[in-house]
């Protein structure tokens, strides 16, 4: 280069933007996002927030002080797009980054589009059975807690439902939230997720998200405190939207129901939830490739919930998973092995504040994370002696899962056949992941689908050449491509 002459502006202008993005994703790491939630908050997609970190879009000045309000970045995001704006464009050097289109309507967080039409009786599938009484599938009623409720009948509870969600948005003088209304939406919630992790129903979404529409309504209504009174259920359902939405690969919606779920667990006091919706989110970040964020969520369940050992094994079972992604063996098996130490301390009142530990036990829990942690690490780390300790795991997981848990069955045979794989050993694997592919639809967006997704990396990667091997690794290429 000619002295005293500098690179073109474009070209400036080009890496003015780059710096931005790295701060960008410095700050989004620090507070503990994940671009689905950063765009979540400010109106984006995912794939914007993207762009914006690699530096292939400018930033509008708006925008920059929104995510800097976000991040607490005290004003040094702001000052960082400054600067990029301050670089000028022209020349003819490297192209600049173009402007970022309009974001959508802000609100809190990107909300699906509510099911039209058809009736919830129409909704449900024909064999559809209630729980008589509450509790029921680790649900209890908001009111009355653990201590028992009788449930409507099926046709009670399409009536009621129906004059729930038929509730405008315009309403002042709404009819009061009876008991019977109540008790059907929380039975008609635990039936829904019976159903999906028995049949992998996808009908159970729609219905979920219809009536947390309706919930939406009602706690904005200005003259009676449908707030608190709606709160706890609130809270249920958009955790349970948001788990559903991830097991079926609906990472975006996922995310702003879990964020919404988070909110009315805090107005509710309801610590289970909140730490079934962190753990959610803690897994979203995971998926995303995003190991960070993924710890970040993990130690925030110990901090929502200080002192509670059911919590603590949870919360050490998130971190353990965020490290392993990222090959850190020294902390995955530190916080594996502390999971397991705060697991002989969780007694009857942990089935009070997380009723969802009644469905499946805490150690099961603790067996299917640790199955899942040692099989990242082993993957990353290429450690047989892990993978065969995640074999074990898994096979103990599968063990202590109670009858009719059909989807988390297939999820963790799944699991264990690519431990196998990992351990390089590619017949046992195809020998338990085969009758998972014939007894099973596959979806490749689902959470089943990433599970067989890096089977087949692992089979594919290392398998020995023989005829009946590449014929599997074509079978489960066809079903996660």
């Amino acid at each position: 280069m000619t002295e005293g002459v500098g690179p073109a502006p474009d070209a400036r202008t080009a890496e003015a933007w780059r710096v931005f993005g790295t701060r960008l994703r410095q700050w989004r790491r620090r507070a503990g996002l994940t671009q689905v939630q950063v765009g979540a908050r400010v109106g984006y997609d995912h794939t914007a927030i993207s762009k914006l970190e690699h530096g292939t879009r400018r930033t509008p000045l708006p925008l920059a002080r929104r995510l800097d309000g976000l991040m607490s970045a005290d004003g040094a995001l702001l000052a960082a797009c400054e600067e990029a704006e301050a670089a000028g464009t022209g020349g003819t050097g490297e192209e600049a980054p173009a402007a970022l289109p309009p974001p959508g309507p802000a609100r809190r967080g990107p909300l699906p589009g509510e099911p039209a039409g058809a009736g919830l009786l129409a909704m449900l599938p024909p064999d559809t059975v209630l729980p008589t009484r509450l509790p029921s599938y680790g649900l209890m009623c908001p009111v009355h807690g653990r201590g028992g409720c009788t449930v409507p009948v099926l046709a009670d509870v399409v009536a009621l439902h129906a004059a729930f969600c038929a509730l405008g948005p315009a309403t002042v003088d709404a009819p009061p939230l009876d008991l019977d209304t109540v008790h059907a939406l929380t039975a008609l919630l635990a039936a829904c997720l019976r159903a999906d992790e028995e049949r992998a129903w996808p009908g159970a979404t729609a219905v979920v998200e219809r009536t947390l529409h309706a919930m939406l309504r009602w706690m904005a209504l200005p003259a009676a405190p449908y707030q608190r009174q709606l709160a706890p259920l609130a809270a249920e359902y958009a955790q349970s939207a948001g788990c559903l939405r991830l097991l079926w690969g609906r990472n975006a919606t996922a995310m702003a129901w879990l964020d919404r779920s988070l909110g009315w667990a805090g107005l509710a006091g309801h610590v289970g939830t909140e730490v079934a919706a962190l753990g959610d989110m803690s897994t979203l970040a995971r998926l995303e490739g995003d190991g960070p964020s993924a710890v970040a969520y993990g130690g925030a369940i110990r901090q929502a919930a200080a002192g509670r050992y059911w919590a603590g094994a949870m919360s050490d079972l998130y971190l353990a998973r965020g490290h392993a992604v990222r090959g850190d063996a020294r902390q995955t098996l530190a916080h594996i092995d502390r999971a397991w130490s705060q697991l002989d301390r969780v007694g009857e009142q942990d089935e009070t504040e997380a009723p969802w530990l009644s469905v499946a036990s805490v150690r099961l829990r603790v067996e299917s994370g640790a199955a899942g942690a040692l099989r990242d690490l082993a993957a990353a780390t290429g450690e047989r002696r892990l993978a065969l300790r995640a074999v074990g795991a898994a096979r103990s997981a599968l063990g202590l899962l109670p009858p009719g848990m059909h989807s988390a069955r297939m999820l963790f045979l799944a699991r264990m056949a690519d431990a196998h794989a990992c351990a390089r050993d590619p017949q046992a694997a195809i020998d338990i992941a085969g009758p998972v592919l014939d007894t099973t639809e596959v979806n490749a967006s689902t959470l089943l689908g990433q599970e067989l997704r890096g089977l087949h990396v692992r089979l594919a990667a290392g398998h020995d050449n023989r005829p009946e091997t590449e014929d599997f690794i074509r079978r489960l290429a066809a079903v996660v491509r």
